[in-house]
C-alpha cells in the first residue's frame, strides 16, 4: 500500500511509545484483540460511536482506577484501531475482495 511505512511508524508509536497502558492491552485495543471487559463497553464505543461517550462513561473508568492517561492512550488506540481497520477494508473493497 502507498502508505506502508507511514501506517508501520504510527503503529509502533502507539505501541512502544512510553505510557500507562501495560503493552498486551494496547495491543489488544488496536487490533481489536481481548480486552477486559471493564474496557470492552467503552472500547467499542469509541470504536463504532465515539460521539456516545459521556462525562459520565468517563467518570466510571476513573473510579474503577484508570488514569487520565491512560484513558487517552486506551481512546487514542481504539480510534486508530477502528480507522485502520476501516482502511483495510475500504481497500479490500476496491480490489474486489470479499470484507471480513
Amino acid at each position: 500500500m502507498r502508505y506502508d511505512d507511514f501506517r508501520k511508524r504510527l503503529v509502533d508509536a502507539l505501541l512502544n511509545a512510553p505510557g500507562d497502558t501495560p503493552d498486551t492491552q494496547r495491543r489488544a485495543v488496536l487490533e481489536q484483540g481481548s480486552i477486559p471487559p471493564a474496557l470492552a463497553g467503552y472500547v467499542d464505543t469509541v470504536k463504532r460511536h465515539a460521539y456516545k461517550v459521556t462525562d459520565a462513561d468517563i467518570a466510571a473508568l476513573q473510579r474503577a482506577g484508570h488514569s487520565d492517561d491512560a484513558l487517552f492512550e486506551i481512546t487514542v488506540l481504539a480510534s486508530v484501531g477502528a480507522a485502520l481497520h476501516r482502511l483495510d477494508r475500504g481497500m479490500a473493497a476496491l480490489r474486489g475482495e470479499e470484507p471480513d
